[in-house]
């Protein structure tokens, strides 16, 4: 079985859409989806309203995720780590033990356009608009993806 973690900063708004939207493309029998958060301002809290929102709009529940905290067991797990955006990639690589654990570590939006090593803006201090930005960057990324994957 396929392992994708998508990791943000609390694991609240862009990561736990990201895991909701690639489940929403897989079978999930086939492949595990999960995300987590760099940082432990959140662990165990749901993800933001605004993200649960964002994600019913578009048939997709994630009001089962609760925050998690990314840890080194994490590379021991995960086939393919997603990082929103590059402090995030960085604090992954930080904590990586060799150069197995640093392969798995990509920028998401690099799956659309690897040369331009863009990320998907944090929402959080944001209005509604920037979780419907941040919904459609991450669909058409988990697209991409979803195919590479079946």
């Amino acid at each position: 079985m396929k392992k994708v973690l998508m990791v943000c900063l609390g694991n609240i708004c862009r990561s736990p859409l990201a895991e909701g939207i690639l489940k929403s493309k897989i079978n999930t029998s086939k492949i595990f989806v999960d995300s987590a958060g760099t940082a432990a301002y959140h662990v165990g809290n749901l993800a933001d309203e605004r993200s649960i929102e964002v994600a019913k709009k578009y048939g997709i529940d994630i009001t089962n995720q609760r925050a998690r905290k990314f840890t080194v067991k994490d590379f021991d797990t995960f086939d393919v780590i997603y990082a929103m955006d590059e402090s995030n990639y960085q604090n992954i690589l930080m904590l990586a033990r060799n150069s197995e654990d640093e392969e798995k570590v990509q920028l998401i939006l690099n799956v659309i356009d690897a040369d331009k090593n863009a990320s998907v803006p944090d929402p959080y201090y944001g209005g509604n608009q920037g979780f419907e930005n941040v919904y459609k960057m991450l669909d058409e990324a988990c697209e991409v993806i979803a195919n590479k994957l079946t």
